[in-house]
């Protein structure tokens, strides 16, 4: 079986430094064989490619994009506590929040950006529960932020 490190290198796929706390937190925390990832926007390089609501400012399908690489930051994040993505035994759960436009109802599809992804990487090990929530904001207006949590060895 091929480790996750060679897999994101044949996928193409870089994953993300940790991102700097916008306030009092860390990024993730290690209890027991779990890790907990803190809220982690759609930054790439310290930017947001898209500001605002989905469904008014930000179509649906860049939404999904954003939530891939919100999930890249998750991963990130738990890089930074564990060393190696290697030692991910399962991805149990995302929480996938959508700053979304009133009437905007696709959440699902959205968070779908994140769910796919880790699916693609992790293989088996990559299905795990969620919840897509609709929210009126978010911080410094970004589209998508994403939870998660892992269990690892």
């Amino acid at each position: 079986m091929k480790l996750i490190e060679e897999k994101l290198k044949d996928l193409n796929i870089e994953i993300p430094e940790a991102a700097k706390p916008l306030a009092a937190y860390i990024p993730a925390i290690k209890v027991d064989n779990f890790v907990y990832t803190s809220g982690q926007l759609p930054f790439v390089n310290g930017e947001l490619k898209f500001k605002g609501k989905v469904g008014l400012d930000v179509s649906e399908d860049d939404a999904q994009i954003e939530a891939s690489k919100a999930v890249l930051n998750c991963l990130g994040a738990v890089k930074s506590v564990i060393g190696s993505l290697d030692d991910i035994e399962q991805i149990v759960k995302l929480t996938v929040f959508v700053n979304s436009a009133n009437g905007f109802t696709n959440q699902p599809k959205v968070a779908n950006g994140a769910s796919e992804l880790l699916q693609k990487i992790f293989g088996d090990k990559g299905k795990h529960t969620r919840s897509a929530v609709g929210v009126s904001e978010l911080p410094i207006n970004a589209p998508v932020e994403i939870e998660m949590i892992v269990k690892v060895k």
